[in-house]
């Protein structure tokens, strides 16, 4: 659990304030950037809105509810809760942010937690996988069709170096996407725009606690140690761009631009709905239009 500040948290009206004013052009315009620039959110959609009871999720409901308010059409919310083996302690500081921040979640259990903790090594991309199967399953019984995770521009750029470095390959997250498991079901990420810095900020100045991650392997495994390395890889990405900004501060920039300006001629080859296009497939035809 993360205890930040011990002053009394600000009331639901200050906290909504704080959205429509302060933190207006970094948060609440970056999230109506991101829905209309990737058109992520459409009239009638009943969307299934995740809260992990982190920072990001939390604010995610609140840039909803605001969304929801001033929104030129008509969309369903629902605030949905998985608790996949919390302690009692981390779910009730869940339901007590809820209750503040006037959040009507719909909460679930899953066993999760119960299912990764005997996996070797790191047990977070399983883990990931199986939270986002049980949040599809549940938000396609509630009639939903789209589910909201809080991923941000912050998420979204580790993951494109965490592919580069560790995966060896070209990729990063996507705005939305469909599902291949469960058909007519969509994910949505509305805070791909906005920077994890902003969140903490606007955390901070309500003097919010929220969950981090509460399985046990991020408990003890997610700090940066001496030597600068982590169990966790995301956590390693996040030190290496501190660093990097040191040299470039636009390096966070170009990062994400990067996968914007790709240019398919000076790649030596890419996949396309499964199938490898390599350079040379075309490299003698393109030489032969190109001659005088």
């Amino acid at each position: 659990m993360e205890v930040l500040n011990a002053q009394a948290p600000v009331s639901n009206e200050e906290i909504e304030r704080s959205i429509r004013k302060k933190f207006h052009k970094a948060l609440f315009s970056r999230f109506t950037r991101a829905i209309n620039t990737y058109e992520l959110v459409q009239e009638g959609d009943k969307i299934a809105v995740c809260i992990s009871g982190g920072k990001d999720s939390m604010l995610m409901a609140k840039l909803f509810q605001e969304l929801a308010r001033h929104h030129k059409f008509p969309f369903e919310l629902v605030f949905l809760v998985m608790d996949p083996g919390y302690t009692k302690a981390n779910r009730e500081m869940i339901e007590y942010n809820a209750a503040l921040m006037q959040v009507p979640i719909t909460v679930f259990e899953s066993p999760i937690f119960d299912t990764v903790d005997v996996v070797k090594g790191s047990p977070c991309y399983l883990c990931a996988r199986m939270r986002r199967g049980y949040l599809y399953s549940q938000a396609k019984a509630l009639g939903c069709n789209k589910i909201a995770l809080g991923h941000h521009y912050d998420d979204v750029i580790e993951t494109i170096l965490m592919g580069m470095l560790y995966g060896g390959q070209v990729q990063t997250m996507m705005p939305k996407l469909h599902s291949t498991n469960f058909e007519g079901m969509e994910l949505i990420r509305p805070m791909y725009l906005i920077r994890e810095e902003d969140v903490i900020r606007w955390r901070d100045y309500n003097h919010l606690t929220f969950l981090r991650c509460a399985c046990h392997f991020t408990e003890t495994c997610s700090d940066i140690r001496a030597d600068g390395s982590s169990a966790s890889k995301r956590q390693e990405i996040k030190a290496l761009i501190r660093e990097l900004k040191k040299v470039n501060p636009f390096v966070e920039g170009n990062i994400f631009s990067s996968v914007e300006n790709v240019n398919l001629s000076t790649i030596i080859a890419y996949k396309q709905d499964g199938q490898v296009h390599h350079f040379l497939d075309s490299y003698d035809e393109k030489a032969k239009k190109e001659a005088p």
